[in-house]
């Protein structure tokens, strides 16, 4: 079945939450050649917002000065949206229409997306109006993990061993 196909254009409790737990998604474009352009958002989790249940949006700050998706955008608003939780082998495809406001056009919206421990000033809103979604099939996604994650894992395997090494010397203390 085709994404477009898919009849699904409105989040459940399920995409949000799996949006709201991300730290970057992959942003497809069409340049007016009609070449795809892919590009990688980051920040911090959450910085993706969702405004309801068919509006996404972010604040756009001023980066490398490499405005190749925002000049698609104003050719052809047709966008995609890869979202990827390798730890738990998941993606999120979304379709979306793309809709870029300039930061003194609606202030407000600026501020409700900006993060206030992000020292940088946002030029302009993305806000992504979905109209098709699609979950895909785990089989071939590489688990990986993130630092935040491996420090996690890491810190439970550390209290362990910690544990066993008392318990070791209790042992040994009581043996002698």
């Amino acid at each position: 079945m085709l994404l477009a196909d898919s009849g699904e254009d409105r989040l459940s409790a399920r995409e949000i939450d799996f949006i709201a737990q991300r730290d970057g998604f992959y942003l497809g474009t069409v340049s007016e050649d009609g070449w795809p352009y892919v590009q990688y958002r980051g920040g911090p989790t959450g910085f993706l917002k969702v405004i309801d249940d068919a509006t996404l949006a972010y604040a756009d700050f001023r980066g490398n000065m490499q405005l190749l998706s925002t000049g698609n955008i104003g050719h052809d608003d047709r966008v995609s949206l890869f979202f990827m939780d390798y730890a738990h082998r998941r993606r999120l495809k979304i379709l979306a229409r793309a809709e870029i406001i300039d930061g003194r056009d609606d202030p407000a919206l600026l501020k409700r997306l900006s993060d206030p421990s992000y020292a940088a000033k946002p030029e302009r809103a993305f806000v992504l109006h979905v109209e098709a979604f699609d979950w895909n099939c785990p089989q071939h996604i590489t688990p990986r993990f993130t630092e935040a994650e491996i420090a996690t894992r890491e810190r439970a395997l550390r209290d362990r061993i910690a544990a066993l090494e008392s318990q070791l010397n209790q042992l040994a203390s009581s043996a002698g």
